[in-house]
């Protein structure tokens, strides 16, 4: 296949070395073409190469990247999916298949013009696997792969050649899932880390700095799993209420990480070996620190994941005080106002929720 990864970083340049590996025709779409070297590799913690791959090249051309592509994989935040929408909607064939990694944070809506002329798009509801860049362009570290990878299409007629195609690039079985709403209120990013940032920054205001930021998950606290439950049992609450849709596979993340009690989640979350040594996103200032509120952890999680969530909730007419505070919270703080609406792609109530959503 002709396959074009949008972004350089850490997951396109996984999935780049992956597709490559397989022998397809790999381009990748990025704004520093300059860097990427056509040999790419995924490497180990002890720096062994463990898969590699030869693409054609790297482009800032969007009609040299999507002419003739046969699929898409699409890595960049939701924040920025827009106008790379209008790119390939503009150049790319109508038969292609384009995948959103991962596909929460309401980047599928970009695509609408895309779907109503006929591509196919489909996300995953998680990355394959924890990627890390070593030399942007050449070589990223992944691990903790999944057993498992969850696969969602808009129309809902083609998931199974999307998984078809997903298990054939990384060896690993994929799930079909009944409708693509079940990615959208994936309760990860969105709750994982907008809770945790609320917790650890909730009393923050311009000018106030800190002496000491605790890792992100290494150290989280008590505090933080209340609030996540808390929201957690609210995105079920929306899933129970929008009764038309099979929303089964929105995993709590109680079930997730096997833990029912704020104190088993605050073990189970500072334990997780992939976790260790993430830093929170702040910036040190003169020895002290401030929330890095440029950071994809605040930018697309709260305005686009959260707030994604929260409009879902308005629409099935459930309450949210958690996810609410959470939010207005945030809208104090935010140096970037703007915010996933899915009135922009016309969808304004449930009946254009589920016109939207329930496509065959």
């Amino acid at each position: 296949m002709n396959v074009t990864i949008v972004g350089g970083g850490n997951i396109g340049t996984q999935f780049a070395v992956h597709c490559a590996e397989k022998g397809h025709f790999v381009i990748v779409y990025t704004s520093d073409p300059a860097v990427f070297h056509n040999h790419l590799r995924i490497v180990d913690n002890c720096g062994n190469t463990t898969h590699e791959g030869v693409i054609e090249y790297a482009t800032n051309d969007p009609e040299k990247a999507f002419c003739n592509a046969d699929i898409v994989f699409v890595t960049y935040p939701p924040m920025v999916i827009a106008p790379v929408a209008e790119l390939i909607y503009q150049y790319a064939p109508e038969t292609a298949y384009i995948g959103l990694i991962p596909g929460n944070g309401g980047g599928e809506c970009a695509f609408r013009k895309c779907i109503e002329r006929g591509n196919i798009i489909f996300g995953l509801e998680r990355v394959p696997g924890v990627a890390r860049l070593v030399s942007k362009g050449e070589s990223v570290r992944s691990y903790n792969y999944r057993d498992e990878l969850h696969v969602s299409s808009i129309p809902a007629a083609y998931i199974d050649k999307c998984c078809q195609t997903i298990e054939e690039i990384f060896e690993m079985p994929c799930r079909a899932i009944p409708n693509y709403l079940n990615l959208t209120l994936t309760p990860s990013n969105p709750i994982l880390h907008t809770t945790r940032l609320y917790t650890l920054f909730k009393d923050y205001c311009p000018g106030k700095k800190y002496s000491y930021i605790p890792l992100f998950y290494e150290e989280w606290d008590n505090d933080s799993s209340e609030l996540l439950i808390a929201c957690d049992n609210e995105v079920q609450a929306i899933c129970r209420a929008l009764s038309e849709f099979d929303l089964t596979y929105v995993k709590s993340l109680k079930d997730h990480y096997e833990s029912q009690t704020v104190e088993a989640m605050t073990k189970k979350i500072s334990s997780i070996p992939s976790f260790r040594g993430i830093k929170t996103p702040t910036r040190e200032e003169n020895g002290n620190y401030i929330p890095d509120l440029h950071s994809r952890f605040f930018v697309a999680d709260f305005s686009y994941g959260l707030v994604c969530i929260k409009q879902i909730a308005d629409f099935a007419k459930v309450s949210t005080p958690n996810i609410d505070h959470v939010l207005d919270w945030y809208r104090t703080i935010a140096l970037e106002k703007a915010q996933f609406r899915f009135e922009d792609y016309g969808i304004t109530d449930r009946d254009s929720l589920d016109d939207f959503y329930l496509r065959k």
